[in-house]
């Protein structure tokens, strides 16, 4: 039988399925999302980045030498986590697919298929304990001596979404009976933009970015979640377009939905 995702059809047997970003969608403004899954009304997204998409690629890379190996990355011995490894699952690959919802739970009060797809899993062997690992690509600012690149953090609005991730991807494995630390960790590459030689190599049609390296812990909290899946629910079978949101759009954070406008000015003119 078909799989019931894209535009929500209350009728469909199937459960619906729901990905980790859709949830951030609704919670970043339920009238576009209720206008995207009940209406079918496609929004202009951003284009892929495949420059951050091979940085994951590769880090995966470095961090599945680990995995085969069951020893801890000399970077997370660096950082005081030589008593973890690269998580070796059976299921791992498929985790990693969010295409296909790989990391998934079927939540049983709302009737809905939850997923996404991770970057990494860290295991500590002794206790058996996971912790969720994501990958970040940015090309920084240099700080004010103009001496090295500004530290990451995980502070701005639009970086709630990164901790929001988080406590998804931390609450879909516990409902799959995984063990989890509320420990997660952000591993950000960061791009040297100001790298006073350039990048091209002279001799060859080559070149080389130079990447500071940062991994921030974070400590989540999903007991949101659920609550969250009940109230999108609730949009997915309103009759009537829900309000706009108010306020969580522009740099700040402080701005009203950038489609309010345009909607409103639709509905008007009996457009919607």
């Amino acid at each position: 039988m078909a799989r019931h995702r894209g535009t929500f059809k209350p009728e469909h047997p199937e459960p619906y399925e729901i990905s980790r970003s859709q949830i951030q969608s609704f919670m970043n403004c339920p009238a576009c999302f209720w206008m995207n899954r009940v209406k079918g009304i496609k929004f202009p997204g951003m284009p892929g980045f495949l420059l951050n998409t091979a940085t994951d690629t590769l880090l995966k890379k470095d961090f599945d030498k680990y995995r085969e190996l069951q020893k801890p990355h000399p970077f997370m011995e660096r950082h005081g986590l030589g008593h973890l490894v690269p998580y070796k699952h059976e299921d791992f690959e498929t985790w990693t697919k969010a295409l296909i919802l790989g990391l998934r739970t079927f939540h049983e009060p709302s009737g809905f298929l939850i997923g996404g797809g991770l970057d990494d899993v860290w295991h500590d062997p002794k206790t058996d304990e996971i912790f969720i690992v994501d990958y970040k690509s940015t090309a920084g600012k240099r700080n004010k001596e103009m001496d090295a690149l500004e530290p990451m953090s995980l502070f701005g609005a639009y970086k709630k979404a990164y901790k929001r991730q988080m406590d998804m991807y931390q609450w879909i494995m516990r409902q799959n009976g995984f063990n989890v630390s509320n420990t997660g960790y952000f591993l950000y590459v960061n791009g040297d933009q100001h790298f006073e030689d350039g990048m091209l190599i002279e001799d060859e049609d080559k070149a080389l970015m130079k990447f500071e390296v940062e991994l921030l812990a974070h400590e989540s909290d999903d007991s949101w979640v659920d609550n969250k899946i009940m109230e999108l629910k609730n949009c997915l079978h309103q009759e009537i377009c829900p309000p706009h949101a108010e306020s969580g759009f522009g740099p700040k954070g402080d701005k009203q939905c950038e489609y309010a406008s345009l909607f409103d000015g639709m509905r008007d003119n009996g457009l919607l």
